[in-house]
């Protein structure tokens, strides 16, 4: 054979060769990859199915699971038996820890270490197991909302440093947890700024001062300085108030009042105020009433208004109510029904005292059965 011959003939086999080798690389490269992206892909099916079927046998409901929050069920790593096993033993039921799952399955993204550590901080704060317990039962998000542990051990020790008692701190847990779960930056934030509002009402005991009102309203430290400064201002503009009545106040029974939004505060003392000048009440008498019974800037405007309306047609006076504003506390079937007994039993509402009509349903049984008797 000529030697160009041979020359072409060895050119074709090392290019078909070569051709032939760059297309076995690209097909061992092509399912190389394939099998890692559908892999995966097959894995989380058969984990998520695994899943899923170990949270039925466990109780949970997958449905409301998924449906609050779906992106956890495409994490990897998830281990349903160690939160069953932790939860378990600390006391929880099979069934409260299925309702824990089915309301917040985030729980399920927590690890062993991270859940234990987490409890132990916790215990800090809480004197057995079965308190944060029940406190999961009623809120399982408190406890697994967040996963930072040195943030929280933060907020503990600076809440214990500032003079709050481990009763304070064990309301706060149960009552508002998520301020355990605000940044130390934020919590120290509000700390200063009511110190500094203390101060600035001539208190000269700002732990003391702080300590109370955290106490009366656990809320206040998951709200903003902004709102807190604007309620104040509304109270002591609005009441007319001193000084020293407005810390007696923010200390005490309004003590609530300062974490609601500013604009609805205003809205509802302007209706109460209208509602009350209509019935022929003065000035005075509106500041009496609601200084005495803050939480009435809690109702609505149509709440509150149906509810004077209803005591009003049953012959109760106007002056009655503001002398025992703690009646609203009740719904309007209660009131309507209670005054229906009352009224069958021979009891004068119009003369008589009118406090029954907001006691609770025991003693208030106990009452009707007496004057039936009577």
């Amino acid at each position: 054979m000529a030697p160009h011959n041979l020359l072409y003939l060895r050119s074709n086999i090392l290019c078909g060769s070569r051709c032939r080798m760059i297309q076995f690389s690209a097909d061992i490269l092509f399912k190389s990859v394939s099998c890692r992206l559908f892999g995966v892909k097959c894995g989380n099916e058969h984990s998520e199915n695994e899943l899923l079927k170990n949270l039925l046998v466990m109780g949970v409901d997958v449905d409301m699971a998924k449906k609050r929050q779906p992106g956890v069920f495409n994490r990897t790593g998830i281990n349903e038996q160690d939160l069953k096993v932790f939860l378990l033993s600390k006391g929880a039921s099979k069934e409260v820890i299925a309702s824990i799952i089915s309301r917040y399955p985030r729980a399920l993204t927590r690890t062993p270490e991270n859940l234990s550590k987490r409890w132990d901080l916790w215990r800090r704060i809480m004197a057995s197991d079965l308190e944060i317990v029940n406190i999961l039962k009623r809120s399982p998000e408190s406890f697994f909302r967040s996963n930072n542990n040195l943030n929280l051990e933060n907020n503990i020790k600076f809440l214990y440093s500032v003079g709050l008692t481990r009763k304070c701190l064990c309301r706060l847990l149960t009552n508002a947890p998520r301020t355990f779960s605000n940044s130390l930056h934020l919590n120290k934030q509000m700390v200063e700024f009511l110190q500094e509002v203390c101060l600035s009402l001539g208190h000269s005991d700002p732990i003391d001062f702080v300590r109370k009102i955290i106490f009366k309203n656990p809320f206040i430290l998951i709200q903003s300085t902004k709102r807190i400064k604007a309620n104040i201002k509304f109270l002591q503009s609005t009441f007319n108030l001193k000084n020293e009545e407005l810390l007696v106040l923010i200390c005490g029974p309004g003590a609530e009042i300062l974490d609601l939004s500013n604009d609805y505060a205003k809205r509802n003392y302007t209706n109460i105020k209208e509602k009350l000048f209509s019935l022929g009440c003065t000035e005075e008498e509106v500041w009496k009433f609601v200084l005495s019974y803050p939480d009435v800037i809690f109702l609505g405007e149509k709440k509150f208004n149906d509810k004077i309306d209803c005591l009003i047609e049953e012959k109760i006076s106007i002056l009655q109510i503001i002398e025992t504003p703690r009646i609203l506390d009740s719904s309007i079937s209660t009131l309507k029904s209670r005054i229906k007994e009352l009224v069958n039993a021979g009891y004068n509402l119009s003369t008589s005292n009118i406090t029954l009509l907001s006691w609770s349903q025991k003693r208030y049984k106990a009452k009707l059965e007496k004057l039936n008797i009577g």
